[in-house]
Parts: structure tokens; C-alpha cells; sequence
């Protein structure tokens, strides 16, 4: 099966690790709209027009038979529009508030994301429908993205940034901190060194990945070394240079490093 993953820029890398590994047999696309990264600070309009670009070019194109949309501003603007725009399973990303819930229960959980994630109704229900104790916060980090994408995960600039940004909140008093931006899980080694030991990471990758093989008929492998074969595009077009692939692996080993972190 085809089975394209779309970004607004290479946050969703995070994601394609855990799909490749769980479904080695498959053939990949991994399209990252690097034209127009960050979403998290434009209009919905405008991310909305960025999506259905997207999707008519892996669809009509390149022939996708199943997309992850893996990137949470997105999904939470434009995924249901696709699902009813095209009859193949697509799969968006979800910020693991009820995962970060059920873990704990009792203390409270900051969920991250995008200024547009943050804001948005499908976030909002989400919190609703789980979160009946009032233990949710919120914080956007839209810089983060763009440090991500300039490849700077770990410097003073960074880390003073996220030090502002925590700074209102109690740390003490939370049990998870809920990565709702796939561009977010880079960043786990500098935030574990602000955090207080007892809190944790949670993020919706495994469960996207899993989500993505029942919607599609497919059955996940235990992960191993053997990865599946994936063609690379920006903003439709396709990644061939020497130096462009190996950015990319960098992003791959780092999203690699991170997930062994908790």
C-alpha cells in the first residue's frame, strides 16, 4: 500500500519512524510543505488551502492510498474536510490528553502545541470529553517549530525560550507534559533538563501508527531494524540531493534518540 504522511515541515518524521518500523512491507511518502512552514501561526483559512494543495497532489499525482496527516494544526483545521473529500482512510494526529490523563489522574497535565491547536474546537472537545477533573493547561510554543526547523534543538536561545514559557506554571504539580506537535518531540532532552523528574511525555505517535493500520487493513510488526522504503517530498517536489536526504536522516536519528527519552 501507498501511504503518504503529511507535515507542514519535518515534525512529522517523528511519526514516519514508528510507521516505517511497524509496517516494514509497505511503500511511504513523506511530504513536508517546508514552503510554507510554520501552520501553527497562520490563518485556518490559509492552512486549510495548504492541505487540500497537498492532498490533490498525493492523491492525484502520486497515487496515495492512505494519509496520516502528521501534523496537529492541520488535523485539527482541515482532516475532517479531507474525510469528506476523499474515500481513502485518513488518519490525523491527536494530542494524548486522555493518555496523559489515564496515567496519572489526580495531578495536573500541560498539553503544547501550536497557537492554531491550542485555540481550536477540536482540541477544546477533546479536553471535555476527558478531562472532567479541570487538571488541563494549555500552552502554545510557536517557536519551537521554527527552531526545529533550522535544526537548533539545543541551545541557550532555546532553552531560555522554554524557560520563559514554563515559568507561570508549578511544575511540581503536573504529572505530564502532552506533546501536541510532532515538531515538539526534538526537543525532549533540553525539556527533560526543565522539567522536575516525576513528569513525563506523552505524545499520540504509537497511537496514530496503530490507527493508521486499522483503518488501512494492516498488521504492525513488533520493530525491528528493518524499516520500509520512503520517497521524500517539499511542497510537491521530490528530494533527491545528496545533502538534502542526509537533513533529512539527521531529523530521523534525532526523532530516533528522543523516543528514548521519558
Amino acid at each position: 500500500m501507498r501511504i503518504a504522511l503529511f507535515d507542514s515541515g519535518l515534525g512529522g518524521l517523528t511519526v514516519l519512524g514508528h510507521a516505517r518500523r511497524a509496517l516494514p512491507d509497505e511503500e511511504f511518502l513523506f511530504f513536508a510543505d517546508r514552503d510554507h512552514v510554520p501552520y501553527g501561526t497562520k490563518t485556518v483559512p490559509e492552512v486549510r488551502g495548504f492541505v487540500r494543495a497537498a492532498f490533490r497532489f498525493l492523491i492525484d499525482k502520486e497515487r496515495a492510498e492512505a494519509i496520516v496527516v502528521a501534523c496537529n494544526t492541520a488535523t485539527s483545521v482541515s482532516a475532517d474536510e479531507m474525510r469528506r473529500l476523499y474515500d481513502i482512510p485518513i488518519i490525523g494526529m491527536e494530542p494524548a490528553v486522555k493518555k496523559a490523563l489515564d496515567a496519572d489522574g489526580t495531578r495536573r497535565v500541560l498539553v503544547t502545541g501550536t497557537p492554531i491547536t491550542v485555540r481550536g474546537e477540536k482540541l477544546q472537545r477533546l479536553i471535555d470529553t476527558y478531562d472532567a477533573k479541570h487538571l488541563v493547561d494549555l500552552l502554545p510554543l510557536p517557536r519551537l517549530v521554527e527552531f526545529a526547523e533550522h535544526r537548533e534543538f539545543v541551545s541557550p536561545r532555546v532553552e531560555e525560550y522554554l524557560r520563559d514559557a514554563l515559568r507561570p506554571f508549578d511544575l511540581t504539580q503536573y504529572s505530564a507534559m502532552v506533546l501536541g506537535c510532532t515538531h515538539f518531540n526534538y526537543f525532549k532532552d533540553t525539556l527533560r533538563n526543565l522539567l522536575p523528574e516525576t513528569m513525563t511525555f506523552a505524545d499520540g505517535n504509537d497511537g496514530t501508527v496503530e490507527e493508521l493500520a486499522r483503518r488501512a487493513g494492516l498488521t504492525t510488526l513488533p520493530e525491528g531494524a528493518r524499516t520500509a522504503r520512503c520517497t521524500f517530498f517539499e511542497s510537491g517536489r521530490r528530494v533527491a540531493r545528496p545533502e538534502a536526504l542526509a537533513r533529512i536522516e539527521s531529523y530521523i536519528d534525532r526523532a530516533e534518540r528522543m523516543e528514548l527519552i521519558n
